[in-house]
This record gives C-alpha cells, sequence and structure tokens, in this order.
C-alpha cells in the first residue's frame, strides 16, 4: 500500500478509536474515579486537612472536558504503533482477510500491551496511591511494559526467521518465561489499598473492559479500511 493512504488509514482509524474510547471511559471508568477522589477527600478531611474543593471541582471539569481530545491523542498514538507492526507482519499474521488479521494484531498487543501488564500492576483510580510514589510507581509500570513490548516484538522477529514446526509452543513457552522472571525480580506496587476493594475491582473491569473494546474496535476499521483501499488500489492498477 502507498503511504499517503496507509497514513489516512492509520490516522483516522486512531482518532475515530480514540474518541470511542473517551465516551467509553466517560460513561464506565470516571464514576469509579469520581467516587475514588470522594473517599480520599472525605478521609483527608476527617484527618484535619485542607482540601481546595473548589480548585478539585474545577480540575475534574478540565479533566473530562479535555477527555475527547486526550483520547483522539492516544488513539492516534497507538494506531501509529499498530499500522507499522501491521504493514511489516501483515504477510505473516493469521487469517483470511486483513480485517481478519488487524484483529488477530490487536488482540495480541491487548495481551501484550494491557493484559500481561494487569496481572502485575492492576489498574487503580488515579485517587489510590501516595502522591510521593507517583513516579516510582510510573517507572515499575513502564519497565514492565517495556520488557512485554521488547520480547513480544524480538519474539516476533524470531518467529518470521525461523522454520521449525515448534516454533508455536517454543516462543510463547519463551515468552512466558521471560514475563514470569520480571514479574518475580521486579518490586510489587508499594502503596496499599485503603478504599473498597469493590471500587477497586470495578474500576479495574470497566478498565479491561474499555481498553479491550479499543483494540477490538480500532483492529475492525483499520483491517476494513485496509482491505477497501488495498482492493481499490489493485483495480486501478489492473485497469492501467
Amino acid at each position: 500500500m502507498r503511504a499517503l493512504p496507509f497514513l489516512g488509514i492509520t490516522i483516522f482509524s486512531g482518532l475515530v478509536t480514540g474518541v470511542i474510547l473517551a465516551i467509553i471511559n466517560l460513561g464506565l471508568v470516571e464514576p469509579s474515579i469520581d467516587q475514588a477522589i470522594a473517599l480520599e477527600v472525605g478521609k483527608s478531611t476527617a484527618s484535619g486537612e485542607n482540601v481546595d474543593m473548589n480548585e478539585l471541582v474545577d480540575y475534574r471539569l478540565w479533566q473530562k472536558g479535555g477527555a475527547i481530545v486526550a483520547g483522539a491523542v492516544y488513539g492516534i498514538s497507538l494506531a501509529a504503533l499498530f499500522g507499522v507492526v501491521f504493514a511489516f507482519g501483515r504477510k505473516s499474521l493469521p487469517g483470511s482477510s486483513n480485517k481478519k488479521k488487524a484483529l488477530f494484531l490487536a488482540a495480541v498487543l491487548w495481551f501484550v500491551l494491557y493484559f500481561v501488564i494487569a496481572i502485575k500492576y492492576p489498574a487503580n483510580p488515579p485517587a489510590v496511591g501516595d502522591t510521593e510514589t507517583i513516579y516510582y510507581r510510573q517507572g515499575l509500570y513502564a519497565a514492565y511494559l517495556t520488557i512485554s513490548g521488547i520480547a513480544a516484538l524480538g519474539l516476533a522477529i524470531v518467529w518470521n526467521r525461523i522454520r521449525i514446526k515448534s516454533k508455536n509452543i517454543i516462543l510463547p513457552l519463551v515468552y512466558a518465561g521471560i514475563m514470569i522472571t520480571a514479574y518475580v525480580g521486579l518490586p510489587p506496587n508499594p502503596d496499599s489499598i485503603s478504599i473498597s476493594m469493590d471500587l477497586i475491582h470495578t474500576f479495574r473491569i470497566f478498565t479491561a473492559i474499555s481498553i479491550g473494546m479499543f483494540w477490538g474496535i480500532l483492529g475492525i476499521i483499520f483491517g476494513s479500511l485496509w482491505d477497501k483501499f488495498l482492493s481499490r488500489e489493485q483495480t486501478m492498477t489492473t485497469r492501467l
């Protein structure tokens, strides 16, 4: 596929999917965040700490108001990664159409970049956790995410270069071994959870659903457009 249609497909699919994700999060995830913030504010107030409610309300309104733009940027960024991986690995992906190939890749990326990471460092509402450890926690998350991404990318390259039948078993086991080692080696989240676990579980479930829907919708839109534009290019080439 030529560069301009590829760029257009990538940006459009990421933009649409990111906006959809933002809308889903506003309905599913944000209420859990509001509840977590209310609980943390209540604890802070009970302990005598001064909380500027006007500033907090203004910040949350600004945050929710910018959710669509943030979702669009997030979607385009991940679509760019998705598009590059798809373009280079399309012939090796299983599936009878580009839509099915894209859905398979989307499932793999959801597993590698979200599900595996959530096992070690599950998502918590922003209000949960000590503010003094936020950079440390982000560093741990980023380290585990990087290990997962690099391991998956490296094994995907090896997958395309070796011709042994048992690679379908060996390479996934190698990935599992790498991630288990990293799971044991990296320290746990240092912050204890002091709010209702029901709220935490609700937030985590809805987050997993929204991220899963994001990757699924991205795969459908990207793959459908790829099929459409590729067939159009092939028709134009035949006519010429």
